[in-house]
């Protein structure tokens, strides 16, 4: 017998994300960003290279620039005439003679090759070199990047390396595409924050704190709101007042189908419902739509289905709406280490911990599964999928999502 939670109409994943990205859809508006403010942010407009990288020739490594004509077959040895280290202005070889130089130093004119310092005998001022090959630890002009050519793309997400490497182009302001502001409230009588002793019958808010974590993580501005009570006048108030105060809304909890669940009934007297309950597992009763002309997003109660089904599916839909081009994540395909016998109507995402055994990468399964559970996530290394209806068996191939790819 199908249970209560898998009938009726369910969307899948694809049009939950597929539905949820039009709805987000807006233009990215530029920001002018200082390079040491821009990490996480997302560039809003394609950036060129300024300069030839390198901008001169230079030695990749310490050791003795010479040009190799003045090298015969008997003579292996040149008279040393100066040194060149990094900054130093360029200067010029004086003909048969070799030259200091160390890492990053402009090749002297008329040296067309650097032997490595360990791989030369010095005697008073004299240098012999054994075996090289002409032009060697040279970096020429512009090998890395020449003037003018694309340099970075927009829509591209800013780490460490895209940092260096626009500072390394002179970049010290760029155009990055100012952070959505998102409004978050959790939803539920039993609702206390953790720096307040509970009541019978309470339980500490945790979402608000997941969510905030989690949507700072991604690069978005973030405005916490008092938790609703089970109170349709004080919801549609609260919604009204954040969905004029933020670009998007999201809440948790309050979209099941208890009778004391009345954000539903409130986001269709100020706005409507677009779409909900989705064919994931955990995370069913997701919905979105619009408040007014805002946004809203309404997450499962249960911390572990709200952290799932925001990393799923709302995570590729709000870095889009940022201005994110590539928003898809890398999966590995793993063996199973576990059985799972009965088959499920909706795709399951089920926290896994990978190891290696007899070469082989293994995901076995946290022994409890529960939606409501977050210890099984924090002792995860990601998530596997099973498609609807897959039944498991060990060494059955699935697909592994890191969490490092999603937070």
């Amino acid at each position: 017998m199908t249970s209560v939670c898998e009938q009726g109409q369910l969307n899948s994943i694809e049009q939950a994300i597929t539905a949820l990205s039009e709805l987000l859809t807006r233009p990215a508006v530029p920001v002018a960003t200082s390079l040491e403010q821009a990490t996480g942010k997302i560039l809003a407009a394609d950036i060129r290279t300024n300069l030839d990288s390198p901008r001169y020739d230079n030695s990749a490594m310490d050791g003795y620039a010479f040009n190799s004509a003045d090298l015969t077959t008997d003579t292996h040895s040149l008279p040393l005439a100066g040194c060149m280290a990094a900054g130093d202005p360029e200067q010029t070889l004086p003909a048969g003679h070799c030259m200091q130089i160390f890492t990053g130093a402009t090749i002297p004119r008329g040296a067309d090759t650097v032997v490595a310092q360990e791989n030369c005998l010095i005697t008073d001022d004299t240098v012999s070199f054994a075996s090289f090959t002409v032009g060697q630890n040279i970096r020429r002009q512009g090998e890395e990047l020449q003037a003018g050519e694309p340099l970075l793309a927009k829509g591209s997400r800013l780490r460490a390396q895209e940092i260096g490497l626009l500072a390394s182009q002179g970049h010290a302001v760029i155009p990055t595409c100012a952070p959505l502001r998102i409004g978050i409230i959790s939803c539920g009588n039993e609702l206390q924050t953790p720096d307040n002793p509970l009541q019978d019958g309470q339980i500490y808010d945790t979402n608000r704190y997941l969510l905030a974590s989690l949507l700072q993580g991604w690069g978005f501005t973030i405005t916490q709101y008092p938790h609703l009570r089970d109170n349709l006048a004080d919801t549609c108030e609260l919604l009204g007042r954040a969905a004029s105060e933020q670009d998007i809304v999201i809440s948790t909890g309050g979209v099941s189908v208890g009778d004391a669940d009345h954000l539903k009934v409130a986001i269709a007297q100020l706005g409507q419902l677009n779409l909900w309950r989705v064919a994931i597992q955990p995370g069913k009763p997701l919905a979105f739509g619009s408040i007014g002309n805002t946004p809203w997003i309404g997450l499962p109660g249960n911390p572990g289905a709200s952290l799932v089904t925001a990393l799923i599916i709302v995570r590729p839909a709000l870095l889009a709406a940022q201005g994110q081009v590539h928003t898809a994540v890398a999966t590995l395909p793993v063996q199973a280490d576990f059985t799972r016998s009965k088959a499920r109507v909706r795709q399951q995402y089920l926290q896994a911990r990978l190891q290696i055994a007899r070469g082989q990468l293994l995901a076995g399964l946290h022994p409890k599964q529960s939606s409501a559970m977050l210890a099984n996530c924090s002792w995860a290394d990601g998530m596997v999928v099973i498609a609807p209806q897959q039944q498991v068996q060990p060494g059955d191939m699935l697909e592994f999502i890191p969490y490092s790819e999603l937070l």
